[in-house]
This record gives C-alpha cells, sequence and structure tokens, in this order.
C-alpha cells in the first residue's frame, strides 16, 4: 500500500508539470516506448506505457518528437543486447539537438550490474536505467529527473510484492492480450540468465488472474496469452498452493466467448495432468510451446534442464493421443558448449520425430553470471552455423509438410485484420496459432469463424469461409 501511495504522488507531480510544459509548448507532450525480447517484455511495456499515459504523455507511434523515449530491453540473447545498444547509439544526435528529451534504458538488460555500469560510462545521455524491479518506481525517476538532473539509475532487486497488480495498462490492441501469472524462475538453466535478471519464482493469486481474464472478456478482447518464464510452476509459492491446471479449469469456465493460450511451459513440469485439462477444455488452444533445446541427454544434463529426451518425446506421445490435430513449437539452442556431432544430430532426429509446426532456433549465446559461461566452447561460429542451416533446412520440410496435413480441415479462427495473400482477405490465427489468410469482409474482424483449409504455404495456411 505505502508503494501504491508512492507511486500515485510522483505520479501526480510529473503530471502537473507536464501539464504547465504543455501550455507553454502549445501541445500535449509525448512518450514513446521500443520493446526488445520475449512477450513479458511486451506485458511490462504495456505496463510502462500505462504509467506514462496517467502522468500526462500522450502515447507515440514513433521517437521523433518525444519528449521522452524508453527501450525495455532483453537479456536473453547477446543479438538482443547488441540491437538495444545499437539503437540506443542512432539516438545520440537526437539528444544533442533535443537536449531535454528524456532517454531511458528498462528491462532485463539493464538490471545487469556489468551492463548498468557501461551505461554510465559510456552513454552518459541516457537519463535512466531502470531494472526489472524497479519498474514501478517510474513516476519517482521521472520527477528526479525533472527537477535534479543527471543520469538516475535503479536496479534495486528488492522485488514488489503486490507483483504489478496495482500498475496501469495501456494493452497495444483490442483483440489479444498478455497476462502475466507469475514472474521470475527457479530453474537455473545452465546458459540462462533470467532468474539472475528476473528474480526467483513469484506467483499471482489465482483470484486477481481469474478476475482480470474474465475483465478482458467483457472488454471484448478474444485471444488472451497467459504468461510466465516456467507457467508450469505456477503457484508453487502460494498459500494454499494452487497448481497450473487448476487455474487453467477455472479459466476455461469463464462466460465468455474467448480462447486462452500460455508461455512458456517447461518440460520438466509439463505434467498428464496438464495435458488432460487442454484435452478436456472448451477455451484452452490445442496448441504448446514446449522448449526442448537439444536432442542430447548429454546437453541435456549440461544445461540442467531436468529430463530426457525420451522423458520429452513420451510427454508428446501422450498429448498426441489425448488431443488430436495438437499443434507443438519449440526453443532449440545449437552450439551448447561441449556439442559434439553425434548430439547435433540426436537433436535433428527428436525435430523429425516430434514434427513441430515451427521451430524458434538460436546460436548458443554466451551470458555473463551464468554455469555455461565457464565452460570451453570447441566449436566455431562457422559450425554452428552451418548446424543452424541443417536444422532450418529440416525444419523447413516439416513446417510445409504440418501445414499440407491441414488442408481439407475446417479450423476455427479469430479474424484480426487485413490478409496479405491477395485483397478482399482477412488473417487471423487458428487455436494451433497458425496463420490463416481467407476471403471474407472487413465487418467479421474481432469475430470467430470457420474456415476450410484450402491450400499450403511455407509460414502460412490459405482457405475458404465457411458460411
Amino acid at each position: 500500500m505505502e508503494k501504491l501511495k508512492n507511486r500515485e504522488h510522483y505520479t501526480d507531480l510529473v503530471r502537473e508539470h507536464n501539464e504547465i510544459a504543455a501550455r507553454r509548448a502549445g501541445r500535449q507532450l509525448s512518450g514513446y516506448i521500443r520493446t526488445f525480447g520475449c512477450q513479458q517484455n511486451l506485458s511490462d511495456s504495456e505496463k510502462l506505457k500505462g504509467m506514462l499515459f496517467e502522468m500526462g504523455y500522450a502515447i507515440s507511434e514513433q521517437p521523433e518528437g518525444a519528449d521522452i523515449i524508453l527501450f525495455n530491453t532483453c537479456a536473453v540473447r547477446e543479438h538482443a543486447e547488441d540491437r538495444a545498444l545499437g539503437n540506443l547509439t542512432a539516438l545520440k544526435t537526437f539528444k544533442a539537438q533535443n537536449k531535454d528529451v528524456i532517454i531511458g534504458l528498462c528491462g532485463c538488460m539493464v538490471q545487469q550490474p556489468h551492463i548498468a555500469d557501461k551505461i554510465r560510462a559510456k552513454y552518459p545521455y541516457v537519463d535512466l536505467v531502470v531494472g526489472t524491479h524497479a519498474i514501478s518506481r517510474l513516476p519517482q525517476l521521472i520527477w528526479t529527473k525533472l527537477t535534479r538532473g543527471g543520469q538516475l539509475t535503479d536496479i534495486d532487486e528488492s522485488s514488489d510484492p503486490s507483483l504489478g497488480e496495482d500498475l496501469p495498462t495501456r494493452r497495444d490492441g483490442d483483440l489479444k492480450a498478455w497476462v502475466p501469472i507469475m514472474y521470475g524462475c527457479d530453474n537455473f538453466c545452465s546458459f540462462c540468465v533470467v532468474p539472475l535478471v528476473r528474480g526467483r519464482e513469484r506467483s499471482r493469486q489465482p483470484q486477481n488472474v481469474i478476475d482480470e481474464v474474465a475483465g478482458l472478456v467483457r472488454d471484448g478482447y478474444k485471444d488472451i496469452t497467459l504468461l510466465g518464464q516456467n507457467v508450469n510452476s505456477y503457484g508453487k509459492n502460494l498459500e494454499p498452493p494452487v497448481n497450473f491446471p487448476a487455474l487453467l479449469r477455472e479459466l476455461d469456465s469463464i462466460p465468455g466467448e474467448f480462447r486462452v493460450r500460455f508461455m512458456t511451459s517447461h518440460p520438466k513440469d509439463c505434467t498428464r495432468e496438464l495435458i488432460d485439462v487442454v484435452a478436456a477444455s472448451e477455451k484452452i488452444c490445442n496448441h504448446i510451446h514446449l522448449p526442448v533445446q537439444c536432442g542430447s541427454d548429454r546437453i541435456l544434463a549440461a544445461m540442467n534442464r531436468g529430463y530426457t529426451a525420451r522423458e520429452y518425446l513420451d510427454l508428446i506421445d501422450y498429448a498426441r493421443a489425448k488431443i488430436p490435430g495438437i499443434a507443438f513449437t519449440s526453443d532449440i539452442i545449437v552450439g551448447f558448449p561441449g556439442e559434439e556431432e553425434s548430439d547435433f544430430a540426436a537433436t535433428l532426429e527428436l525435430v523429425e520425430r516430434v514434427g513441430y509446426h515451427s521451430l524458434f532456433t538460436f546460436l548458443y549465446s554466451q551470458r555473463e553470471g551464468t554455469k555455461s559461461a565457464g565452460l570451453e566452447d570447441k566449436l566455431t561460429h562457422e559450425e554452428k552455423v552451418a548446424r543452424l542451416e541443417q536444422l532450418l533446412e529440416l525444419q523447413k520440410g516439416i513446417g510445409r509438410s504440418k501445414f499440407e496435413e491441414m488442408v481439407g480441415r475446417t479450423l476455427r479462427v479469430l479474424a484480426e485484420g487485413p490478409g496479405k495473400t491477395a485483397p478482399g482477405r482477412l488473417t487471423g490465427r487458428s487455436e494451433q496459432n497458425v496463420i490463416v489468410d481467407f476471403e471474407a469482409d472487413e465487418e467479421l474482424v474481432g469475430s470467430f469463424v470457420n474456415v476450410k483449409i484450402t491450400s499450403a504455404l511455407q509460414r502460412a495456411i490459405v482457405g475458404d469461409l465457411v458460411t
């Protein structure tokens, strides 16, 4: 309660300041946010936008002319950090020409102390450095910047016990919504920096999640994605304990026309009970994103993943038996330290055996502070790239065959907007999370429709509206 009052106090101060500044400038002040990384970052950015809006900033789609620019960053891979820093460098001239603009870095990347130090030393034109645990203190930081100046850094790791329940949210759309159900991770996979930048697992109270989803349904949202670094661990720290399947049952019983997705689902905690709930539900999508990372038991053990390839495949087989037509997607890391040709061959074999609809593939990225950062890496970059290309070529054929299997089926699709394959078409996603293009009037946008699939493309399928 004290933190809420503190945030509201500084929100009021900034808003009053901005109202005066707006009268002088003859325009409303505006804020721009660019998001790097995962869906959790997108959700965090919606809260950042909500706070900016409460402070009197209009939300801009472009950085030009904005009075505050925030980059919400990712730390999972070096490439994501390089992208953020590259875009930040491009703002140096902009800042020199617009000295009053506030530039801030938020999120996972700057939660790392060595990165926060780097920003202070090499990017003096950055005004705010705001870690993942300090998001609710943004109004106070902005007020301090406005009144005292200087470069401000807040990467205090003390967690907000409210789990963001009191933060305003300004959502990016009116059909699809992100709903975090938990924060942090306790798994400490040897390659992953998330527990270091997001903290340990904290679950939201189930009734708060249920109320948020019910409110979204009343507001017309149709596609709701539950977020967590490991949604299958949901509720372990609650009293009394509540597990993820129990939460899904409650959400499935909410009245209304909508559907629920979830990610990410860790294989070691993915239970048959969860699969049974998905199979019995009306509104939980028949799609599971189940990151395997590798097909080699030796590498999986080095990754500290907590399961074997056989255990993973047993889950896949059980789900396919219980849920006809279920779609699987996954993450795979190529070139983990110590990966031999036989380990990579095991990954290719697993990918072919499962038959994923799509894959998110990555070259191993060394992350400071993780256990794998100290492992010897014998593969050259060229060898890793060659393996990645081989994996992508394999998945290209598998994905196309999975789409071709859908030809002739009738799928329930949420019409989301104009199609991309031809004029007069709409596009949407099936509950298997597959993009579907079909001929239909724009008035159907926002509705669930039935589409009979007539052909398959490389990354989408095409069909005819069934009336």
